[in-house]
């Protein structure tokens, strides 16, 4: 039987997280939400929700095994969420949603593969994603800039100088490397390279480190939500630009504040991904938040 998410009717929840970047499942073929956006909202209000850097709602698919919808705190309905989905994978599996524990799943950003990774104890250990390929076509990103791809290139920016590249990751991204990332106003740089007008659709914006050929450190401003955690799709993107300006290898570990993830971009063109999924808690919202 479905319930229905209105104005003070209960509405059962999983919180989850990948690394500190967090989020509220909820499974969508038992619950008829109607506003998502506005849901989300309230929600993801840290002080009068539940609190986290995004929603995620479960629903059938007709294209794949199972669909993700995402949406940013802020109510944007996003692409994907790299982390996102690694918690959506282990939601699913857990509860026994799907059947296999590795399957497709529809999203805004494509079609994408994850893959549970089991314990000798039968515990979920991590979860793989196949993120597919990286696109680099300034018209798809989209960034308003004519040429071949958008790497390395010095904007304006509050009247400096910052050198760019730019991604699509199932996301917009925009790396910006820098030799001290501790030093980085994230919010500050993050919140105006988002709303240049180089980028309509807006952009994810990701601080890269290089330590050494095999590993980083990213910090990230993520449209829609602001400074996270950790964010999946922008460490792909991260990966990705970094190999192809040659400065790592093309497997790197990435750390972030709370862990690491690993990230490969594979001779077949695709990216993956392998890193954690908790849970944290569950429960029911009563929705009554405004």
């Amino acid at each position: 039987m479905k319930t229905c998410c209105k104005e003070g009717i209960p509405l059962n929840f999983i919180k989850m997280h990948g690394l500190g970047n967090d989020f509220v499942l909820v499974d969508g073929r038992k619950e008829i939400i109607e506003n998502p956006g506005s849901v989300c909202r309230r929600i993801c209000d840290r002080h009068t929700g539940v609190g986290a850097d995004g929603f995620i709602i479960v629903l059938p698919s007709d294209r794949a095994d199972i669909r993700m919808r995402y949406f940013n705190s802020d109510g944007s309905e996003g692409e994907m969420c790299g982390n996102g989905i690694r918690c959506f994978a282990r939601f699913v599996v857990e509860q026994r949603i799907v059947k296999d524990t590795d399957f497709t799943v529809e999203t805004l950003g494509g079609i994408m593969k994850p893959a549970v990774v089991m314990d000798s104890d039968g515990s979920i250990k991590s979860v793989v994603v196949d993120m597919g390929e990286p696109v680099f076509d300034p018209g798809r990103i989209p960034v308003n800039h004519v040429g071949d791809n958008f790497l390395e290139i010095p904007v304006d920016v509050g009247g400096e100088c910052t050198r760019m590249s730019a991604v699509l990751m199932g996301v917009p991204h925009t790396v910006v490397f820098t030799d001290h990332i501790d030093r980085v106003n994230v919010e500050g740089l993050g919140m105006k390279v988002e709303r240049h007008a180089l980028f309509p659709a807006g952009t994810n914006v990701d601080f890269v480190q290089v330590w050494d050929r095999g590993r980083i450190k990213v910090r990230t401003w993520e449209r829609g939500a602001g400074k996270t955690l950790a964010c999946g799709t922008g460490c792909c993107a991260a990966v990705v630009v970094s190999s192809l300006l040659g400065k790592t290898d093309r497997k790197v570990k990435v750390e972030l504040p709370l862990g690491s993830l690993l990230i490969e971009w594979r001779q077949n063109g695709h990216v993956y991904m392998e890193g954690p999924a908790e849970i944290i808690c569950s429960g029911v919202w009563h929705g009554t938040a405004k």
